[in-house]
């Protein structure tokens, strides 16, 4: 125990070390506050649609508009966060985004909320990659798994008092304010950015290359086919493929598990989302305090496994502690897997190419995702929502086992060199 304690404690310190540097501290600051507005702003528009429509179904339409945009602007917009100054692109991001929000003080009805969804979904398909694409240029490289634990951390431990507070604080200040709050934070993010040394040109292509369609066309498949011929990332693509099909359905059907299967009311099925909470607060702590090189393939493809087997039992047993445990271990799982694939990428992947590369993984993953939600959506009717579990766990356990068979560390190391050449983005 003593041990242990002891590789908390430096962890908790590396934690607070990264993020009070000061390269680093106002993307985190930022991305503390807009995780904040987000909450309160998705609990806030489910709340308006439903208020507008008394429609179930009109609030499931709320994820197709918010996965089609990145499916459509993905593309477009990896070569723009490698064409253009990284910082520039964050801060419009934020600016739309606010805009977009402030919007729906005058909601014009149903249509409106769906394509203020859609922008800010947008918005994200710029901001999300292109924050992943800065964070080495702000931190050396032994900070980098820290840095992307302590963001998701907080992240999740803001997430989570903002629903607690959520539904007071609408009940007292209604929805229009509520929006306003977010814009506000939307703006403090975008304000703290412009704060940001980020190096000059960092990520950028040569000026000659920066206008025509040719171009951008040209760096997009430059982009491709990196992703493609690399060893490391082409086979990742394939990993995360596979884990994005298992894992859609299952996520967005597991209120149906709770309701049919644990028999649980919507209290119960609070204490399955805290539990959730509390293992994805926690998780990013096992790579920081036990992992001698988070760049192992395992830190990336086990994680997959276990919550492939947590799935498959969440539609075996029935008891309600036995279900919080095994979500808790889906939080666990999820977050260290999140934080060790941020940061491995981040470091495998040259940085003229980054911002491609995330937004590709990202594409592929909303791709396989929207693929799953709707074989999961029929399948639930025809088999029940139980085999649908037992289908995305083993289907989960396979893409992780898969993960340790093809991905390897030394194609992970040998994508940090920085002399490798990545075609003409290079």
């Amino acid at each position: 125990m003593g041990v242990v304690a002891r590789r908390l404690g430096r962890v908790v310190g590396a934690y607070g070390r990264v993020a009070r540097s000061r390269p680093y501290f106002p993307l985190w600051l930022g991305q503390l506050l807009s995780s904040f507005g987000d909450t309160l702003h998705y609990i806030t528009l489910v709340v308006l649609v439903f208020e507008l429509t008394g429609q179930g179904v009109a609030v499931a339409g709320l994820v197709a508009a918010e996965i089609v945009p990145v499916l459509l602007l993905g593309p477009i917009a990896g070569v723009v966060i490698d064409r253009y100054s990284r910082k520039v692109v964050l801060i419009w991001a934020d600016l739309a985004r606010a805009l977009l929000v402030l919007s729906l003080l005058w909601t014009q009805g149903l249509w409106h909320v769906y394509l203020v969804a859609a922008g800010l979904a947008a918005g994200n398909t710029f901001f999300t990659p292109t924050v992943q694409a800065i964070i080495p240029a702000l931190t050396t490289e032994e900070q980098r798994l820290a840095a992307n634990s302590v963001a998701w951390s907080t992240g999740r431990l803001v997430q989570i008092i903002a629903s607690a507070v959520a539904g007071g604080l609408i009940a007292l200040i209604g929805t229009g304010p509520a929006f306003a709050v977010n814009a506000a934070t939307f703006v403090a993010s975008a304000l703290l950015i412009a704060s940001l040394r980020i190096p000059a040109r960092a990520g950028q292509v040569d000026a000659g290359a920066t206008r025509g369609l040719g171009a951008y066309l040209a760096d997009a498949r430059a982009g491709l086919a990196f992703a493609l011929r690399d060893p490391f990332v082409s086979r990742l693509l394939l990993v995360q493929a596979m884990a994005s099909l298992a894992t859609g359905a299952t996520g967005a059907l597991l209120v149906v598990l709770s309701e049919r299967h644990l028999g649980l009311a919507p209290a119960g099925f609070a204490w399955l989302i805290g539990a959730i909470g509390a293992g994805a607060l926690l998780g990013p702590l096992i790579p920081n305090a036990l992992a001698r090189d988070y760049r192992d393939p395992r830190w990336l493809c086990v994680p997959y496994v276990l919550r492939g087997v947590g799935d498959v039992l969440l539609a075996v047993f029935t008891p309600l502690p036995i279900a919080v445990l095994l979500l808790f271990s889906y939080g666990l799982n999820t977050s260290t897997g999140v934080v060790v694939f941020n940061s491995t990428v981040q470091g495998a992947v040259p940085d003229a190419v980054r911002g491609r590369v995330f937004t590709l993984l990202d594409v592929t993953w909303q791709a396989m995702r929207l693929l799953s939600l709707a074989l999961g959506g029929l399948l639930v009717d025809e088999v029940g929502v139980r085999p649908v579990f037992w289908v995305g766990g083993a289907l989960l356990v396979f893409a992780g086992s898969l993960g340790l068979v093809l991905l390897n560390h030394r194609d992970v190391l040998a994508g940090e060199d920085p002399l490798r050449g990545c075609g003409r983005a290079g």
